[in-house]
C-alpha cells in the first residue's frame, strides 16, 4: 500500500511517522485544558472527543470518547474499530469535504502533553525473543544449557503490576531491594547498581475472552500495538527469582510509548515466525503470518549530553507472537479482559548490536560497551535517559510509535532508615 495523503501537509513527509496510513490513538492534554482522546496526525492531533460532541463521528448510541482513555472503543470489536478507522480516513484524507469542520479540532503536538493512552487492565511479560533467552542463559548456565527444556514448545511469562505502567516521558527511580553478590556472606537491602532496560512491544487486548481462544482469535481479539520498556534491576533478579521467577526486580516501572498503534495500520507488514525445531502443539500453531516487520531502536543519553545508539533490531525476531501469547495465556480458561496488556519480551537478534538489553550489551558487566561521549557503560546510571524508537517502514511512508522514553533518577535515601 503506498501512502495516503492528507490535507494535513506534515503527514505527507515519508519520514514523518504519523502518515494518514497510521492514524495512532493517544490521549493528550494542553494547558488548562482536561486529557482527552486525540490520533495524531502529522505534527498533528486531532481532538477526536471534540469531534464526536460535534458529530463529525458517530459510532454508537453512547459516547464513546467521553473518558480520558481508548477502553470504550477497544470494548466495542473489531467492526466498529474499522468503522472509526474508515471515518477518520474519510476526514482526513487530501480533498475531504468536511476539512473545514476538522481543522478548529487539530492540535500542535509541541502544545500537547501526553497521557495513558488506555487503562491498564491486567499486565503479564513474556520471555518469548530467542536470541535474548539463549544470552542470557549462556551467561548463566553455558550454551549447552542455555534455554530451559519448556522454551521452544510455550511462551514463558509472568504477571506483573498495573500500577507501576507509566507513559514515557515519566521519571524513573532507582529502586532498592535484597540484593547477595558473589562476594556477600549474607543478604543486604541497598539500591540496585545493575539497573537494565528490555526493549519490547506491548500488545493490547480489545476484545475479552472467557475460556481457551485460538491463536486466530487471539488475533483478532488484539486491538493495537505499543512500544514497552520492561525496566529491570538484575542484581535483585538474580538473588530473588529462584523458584518462582521476577518480582521485586520487575516492579519499579514499565514505560509504554504515549501512542497505540492499531493492527489494522501494521497489516501491510505481517511477516511468520522462525522455523520451529519442534513443531508446536495444536493450541499454538502458526495459522498464518502473526509478526510484523517493525525496526526498533535504542539510543542511551547521559544527562545533558547527546544519545548514542546502543542497539537496533527489529520485531520481527521474537520466536512466539503476540496472538500465540495472548492464546497461550487462556489455555487454562483465564479470562483476558479489555485493556490487558501483554510484553513481548525483549527483543534481540544475532549480532552484539542487536542486543535488547543492556545486560546482553555488556555480557553481564563483563564487557563495558562505549558512548558516543568517550563514557562507558555496563548498566544504566543515575541521570541518564534511554528512548526506544520503532517504526514499520511502507512504499513512500512509515508507521512509528513516537518515543518510549525515560530518565533514571537516583534512588531514595534509605527507606527504612530512622533517625
Amino acid at each position: 500500500m503506498p501512502l495516503m495523503n492528507s490535507w494535513v501537509i506534515s503527514a505527507n513527509d515519508e519520514a514523518h511517522p504519523f502518515p494518514l496510513n497510521n492514524l495512532p490513538y493517544g490521549v493528550f492534554s494542553t494547558e488548562g485544558g482536561e486529557p482527552r482522546c486525540g490520533v495524531a496526525i502529522g505534527d498533528m492531533i486531532l481532538d477526536v472527543s471534540s469531534a464526536e460532541v460535534e458529530g463529525l463521528i458517530v459510532l454508537s448510541n453512547e459516547p464513546l470518547f467521553d473518558l480520558p482513555f481508548w477502553n470504550p472503543l477497544m470494548e466495542e470489536g473489531p467492526v466498529v474499530w474499522a468503522a472509526l478507522r474508515d471515518r477518520l480516513i474519510s476526514l482526513l484524507a487530501e480533498d475531504a469535504e468536511e476539512q473545514h469542520k476538522v481543522e478548529p479540532l487539530l492540535v500542535a503536538q509541541d502544545d500537547a502533553e501526553m497521557h495513558m493512552p488506555f487503562a491498564v487492565s491486567e499486565y503479564t511479560d513474556f520471555y518469548a525473543g530467542r536470541h535474548h533467552a539463549f544470552n542470557v542463559g549462556t551467561m548463566f548456565r553455558g550454551p549447552e544449557n542455555a534455554l530451559p527444556p519448556n522454551w521452544l514448545h510455550i511462551p514463558i511469562g509472568y504477571n506483573g503490576r498495573v500500577s507501576s505502567v507509566v507513559v514515557s516521558g515519566t521519571d524513573i527511580r532507582r529502586p532498592w531491594g535484597q540484593l547477595k553478590g558473589p562476594s556477600d556472606a549474607l543478604p543486604r537491602f541497598a539500591p540496585s547498581q545493575r539497573f537494565d532496560i528490555e526493549l519490547e512491544m506491548g500488545a493490547i487486548v480489545g476484545t475479552p475472552s472467557d475460556g481457551p481462544i485460538s491463536v486466530q482469535e487471539a488475533d483478532n481479539n488484539i486491538f493495537g500495538y505499543v512500544l514497552l520498556n520492561d525496566w529491570s534491576a538484575r542484581d535483585i533478579q538474580a538473588w530473588e527469582y529462584q523458584p518462582l521467577g521476577p518480582f521485586q526486580a520487575k516492579a519499579t516501572a514499565t514505560s509504554i510509548s504515549p501512542w497505540i498503534v492499531t493492527k489494522a495500520a501494521l497489516e501491510p507488514f505481517r511477516c511468520n515466525t522462525p522455523a520451529r525445531e519442534f513443531e508446536l502443539l495444536d493450541q499454538l500453531k502458526d495459522c498464518g503470518p502473526m509478526l510484523y516487520d517493525i525496526d526498533l531502536t535504542v539510543t542511551l543519553a547521559p544527562k545533558g549530553k547527546a544519545a548514542t545508539t546502543i542497539a537496533r533490531t527489529n520485531y520481527n525476531e521474537m520466536y512466539y507472537s503476540a496472538a500465540q501469547q495472548l492464546a497461550h495465556h487462556t489455555t487454562s480458561g483465564c479470562p483476558m479482559n479489555t485493556g490487558d496488556l501483554l510484553g513481548s519480551g525483549t527483543i534481540s537478534g544475532p549480532e552484539k548490536h542487536n542486543r535488547g538489553s543492556l545486560l546482553e550489551l555488556s555480557w553481564g558487566a563483563k564487557e563495558p560497551f562505549m558512548l558516543d561521549t568517550g563514557e562507558t557503560r555496563s548498566f544504566v546510571e543515575d541521570g541518564d535517559t534511554l528512548t526506544l524508537t520503532g517504526a514499520a517502514k511502507g512504499d513512500g511512508y512509515r508507521i512509528g510509535f513516537g518515543e518510549c522514553t525515560g530518565q533514571v533518577l537516583a534512588a531514595l535515601d534509605d527507606p527504612y532508615k530512622r533517625n
